[in-house]
């Protein structure tokens, strides 16, 4: 969830604002009403697509190097009652014109953005090279090694929610086993490329000649 929470970068909303749906199809269903001081409110929330679909104006004109295209979405496992964030990519090694951020009500009723939370994630994806995998289904016991490490793992899970469910003293201190979160196997072998969170760089002004 870390790393997935840490593979891009949040956009941010600049101020707090209700969105109501009443279930109906057409833009002016949905009012959108600021909660605090937010005077570019309608320059940044609107109804525009209609079928109860809330509209988000980014403010920026995104640009990749060529061959990377932006995955664009909600905030991984940030979770909202009511919407749901569409999600899209976007070919922004060419796009000369912004991208908006959609979010589709579930239901009719009301939801609340609030300052600082975030509306729109992005994260760079490879424009093509995606297309080059082939999904191969194999029996596990075709590969003997990966079969063992797989046993392993399942033995010491099993053995691990046994204890759990006697309440045994040891284990309910651990709580969970962290082979993943280690990069380590059952067996002991660290894997040396393991990360399990991102440090991104932060946006920055661009120099001369960028």
């Amino acid at each position: 969830l870390v790393m997935a929470n840490t593979t891009g970068w949040e956009l941010q909303c600049p101020g707090s604002f209700t969105a109501t749906w009443n279930g109906g199809p057409r833009a002016e269903d949905i009012r959108i009403d600021p909660d605090d001081d937010f005077p570019g409110l309608t320059r940044f929330a609107t109804s525009h697509f209609t079928q109860g679909v809330l509209t988000f104006h980014t403010g920026y004109l995104f640009r990749t190097e060529p061959g990377w295209d932006l995955w664009t979405g909600g905030a991984p496992n940030h979770i909202k009652d009511g919407m749901q964030p569409l999600t899209g990519i976007v070919e922004t090694d060419w796009l000369p014109f912004p991208f908006t951020m959609n979010w589709h009500f579930t239901r009719p009723g009301m939801v609340s953005f609030k300052k600082g939370e975030p509306f729109c994630f992005v994260m760079p994806v490879p424009h093509a090279s995606v297309e080059q995998f082939e999904p191969v289904l194999k029996r596990l016991d075709a590969e003997p090694e990966l079969l063992a490490e797989y046993s392993a793992w399942r033995d010491s899970r099993t053995e691990f929610l046994q204890k759990l469910d006697e309440r045994d003293a040891d284990t309910m201190r651990q709580k969970w086993q962290r082979h993943y979160y280690k990069g380590q196997s059952p067996s002991g072998a660290v894997v040396d490329s393991h990360i399990h969170r991102r440090r991104l760089k932060a946006p920055r002004p661009a120099g001369d000649g960028e």
